[in-house]
């Protein structure tokens, strides 16, 4: 049998970070975990892990070695409809607040699309 988890993050302001990445993952606020120094968000159909985003008092100085990426392309190989659904959620989440850093290809098909949140965690929509 596997073990519930929880992935842990930090943030300048949690409960900032955690509303953008509830929108971008379609996640929601967990009750009672809505602090300025810990904000939880949580898979409405409580099948997914939750997150939680922890003040810290430094900044980022590196790539984080661990981040969330988003996957809309659909599975198999990419093609042209799949850069269209990962260029559509690029879209909303720049409305969002995050930033499109760069497209990568597989070839001559977009592979994923690399982006940074808005504390500039990176990340990609593949």
């Amino acid at each position: 049998m596997a073990t519930n988890w929880t992935i842990g993050r930090d943030a300048a302001d949690p409960p900032s970070l955690a509303r953008f990445w509830a929108a971008a993952l379609g996640y929601v606020i967990e009750p009672g975990f809505d602090s300025p120094d810990n904000t939880s968000i949580i898979d409405p159909d409580d099948e997914l892990p939750a997150i939680g985003f922890l003040r810290v008092p430094e900044p980022k100085t590196a790539k984080n070695r661990l981040h969330i990426d988003i996957r809309v392309a659909g599975p198999g190989e990419r093609s042209p409809e799949s850069a269209v659904r990962m260029r559509a959620k690029a879209a909303a989440l720049v409305e969002l607040g995050a930033t499109l850093v760069r497209e990568d290809f597989y070839g001559d098909q977009l592979g994923h699309i690399v982006m940074l949140d808005p504390e500039g965690n990176e990340f990609c929509v593949g």
